[in-house]
């Protein structure tokens, strides 16, 4: 047996056109051949086209002569309803009982559109085989003089699956949007616990022979609500302490942990100690003895870092520790340099983590800059690359005496990090006899 074609015959111009394309079948019968031919003509195209677009578009196709009375339905068609060709089309009051209860208006709707000689393009639900078919109806009809139909033409296409991930998509959507709603709940109460626990001033504040200034960036993303915070306050024995920290992770539970930790380090500053090496070693203790409402979500433990500086006015003697931090920055005359980094890791990482501490001495003019790592960090460049612009900006505020160095530094330094937020402090020694 073969099958050839199509292949193009060339016709007499009495019995065919002058060329047309055929396919050759050829079976052994016997002692014979049995031989057939399929003419490919235009007709036969256009079927086969309606055919392949019926089965890529899922759709069928009816047509209703009110006239004679026929209904003829296509292949596709029947595929919908998966009804059996040779029972013939579905009658008009079965295919109707076959719609949803609940989208029966729409069904009447339709069929009051075309009374009144419109197109109608409309989708329902169909109950076939014990499945829910979602299907969408569009019909027209050529009518007579008098606007009576007299036959109808109508394309039935089985949206099912574009329907089923619309709905998917809908629902989605809207835990997309509850978790929206959830998170910007819990922004605004993080947002709000950070304002009452860390009440930033407009203006640089005066110490006991020291000026402050106080700043906060907060990260161009304004869900991501951080754990930075400061202290800046008398020590109670003439000296002043000073300290920034930032508490990993962003949200609620690291605005609750910054609130610990700030607290702690007033209350323990004013009634236990106010070296900053046992400081930290105090705070580290808070943050492993947990918090007494239960582990944090997803039971991850609470790390923080910090710096914690003790200023003494009478000698200008400044002690400072460190416990996973950057180090503070001092700039005099121009010229800006880290301080040495004493030994101490972040805190919350180890129970009896130990810390160290190292001691400089401020001058009139000098400016101290204290910092979270925000300022530094960006997800563009490397440490060295975010550090210059702040060791330039410090540079130029301590060459020439101004007389709002710590103000004109704070304007400089506003950019904010797209990811993290930012707490900067900044002070310098108040000259003798300066007005407070």
């Amino acid at each position: 047996p073969r099958e050839v074609g199509p292949v193009p015959y060339a016709g007499s111009a009495e019995r065919a056109p002058a060329e047309v394309l055929l396919t050759v079948k050829v079976w052994p019968v016997g002692g014979g051949l049995l031989q057939s031919w399929v003419r490919h003509d235009e007709e036969t195209r256009l079927a086969e086209r309606i055919a392949q677009t019926e089965r890529l578009g899922n759709m069928g196709w009816a047509e209703w002569d009110l006239v004679a009375g026929q209904t003829r339905w296509s292949a596709g068609l029947y595929q919908i309803y998966e009804r059996d060709p040779a029972a013939g089309p579905l009658p008009r009051e079965e295919s109707e009982a076959l719609v949803l209860p609940e989208d029966l208006p729409v069904r009447r709707e339709a069929a009051e559109a075309f009374g009144r000689g419109e197109a109608v393009d409309a989708t329902f639900r169909i109950g076939v085989a014990g499945r829910v078919k979602h299907v969408r109806m569009v019909v027209d009809a050529v009518r007579d003089a008098a606007g009576v139909p007299v036959k109808v033409y109508g394309i039935l296409q089985d949206v099912t699956a574009r329907e089923t991930s619309r709905l998917r998509l809908t629902e989605v959507e809207e835990q997309l949007r509850e978790h929206q709603r959830i998170l910007a709940a819990e922004h605004e109460l993080a947002g709000r616990l950070q304002q009452i626990v860390l009440p930033m001033p407009r203006e640089p504040i005066d110490l006991p022979g020291l000026r402050v200034a106080v700043r906060y960036l907060p990260a161009e993303q304004a869900s991501r609500v951080g754990g930075d915070w400061y202290h800046a306050a008398p020590a109670g024995d003439g000296a002043v302490l000073l300290a920034v920290g930032d508490v990993a992770g962003h949200g609620i539970e690291a605005a609750a942990a910054m609130a610990r930790l700030r607290h702690a380090l007033a209350a323990l500053s004013v009634t236990t100690t106010r070296d900053p090496a046992r400081l930290l070693a105090a705070l580290n203790r808070l943050l492993f003895a947990g918090d007494p409402t239960g582990p944090p979500r997803g039971g991850v433990p609470v790390t923080a870092t910090a710096v914690v500086a003790r200023y003494e006015p009478a000698t200008g003697r400044l002690v400072w520790a460190r416990a996973g931090h950057p180090p503070p920055l001092l700039a005099r005359a121009g010229r800006t340099v880290e301080l040495d980094r004493p030994g101490g890791p972040l805190l919350g990482a180890f129970p009896e983590a130990r810390y160290s501490t190292t001691s400089t001495r401020m001058r009139p003019g000098d400016v101290l800059l204290l910092y979270t790592d925000g300022l530094v960090e960006h997800r563009r460049r490397n440490l060295d690359e975010g550090l210059a612009p702040v060791l330039a900006v410090l540079d130029r505020i301590t060459a020439e005496p101004a007389p709002h160095p710590l103000a004109d530094l704070l304007k400089q330094l506003r950019h904010a990090n797209p990811d993290d937020d930012t707490c900067i402090l900044a002070a310098r020694p108040l000259l003798p006899g300066e007005a407070r």
